[in-house]
């Protein structure tokens, strides 16, 4: 399990030319195309009521103009990554995933 820095990382280096933004404040101006991602969940494991394991799922969204944009390629071939759905807005496509990490 990495940190969110070390996502932010990896989502930076998956293509050239896209914004990566965790969490953007509404006065932020989005360029797209962007991934915008943000905690969603913690999958905890216990043991004598103990909590021993406990990993991290983030929310991402990949939004292009371009509705043949491969970066939602990209992210879900990311491993412990999962497809939740795909709707356009203001003529922006909006792709969502699910990932552990």
């Amino acid at each position: 399990m990495g940190t969110r820095l070390d996502l932010q990382t990896l989502l930076e280096g998956l293509q050239e030319g896209v914004s990566v933004y965790f969490q953007p404040p509404p006065n932020v101006s989005v360029t797209y195309p962007a991934i915008i991602y943000n905690r969603d969940y913690a999958s905890v494991k216990y043991a004598d009521n103990q909590p021993y394991n406990t990993r991290l799922r983030w929310q991402i969204t990949v939004i292009d103009q371009n509705p043949d944009s491969l970066i939602p390629d990209l992210i879900a071939a990311l491993p412990l990554c999962t497809y939740i759905r795909h709707y356009t807005t203001e003529q922006l496509n909006h792709d969502i995933y699910n990932l552990y990490f």
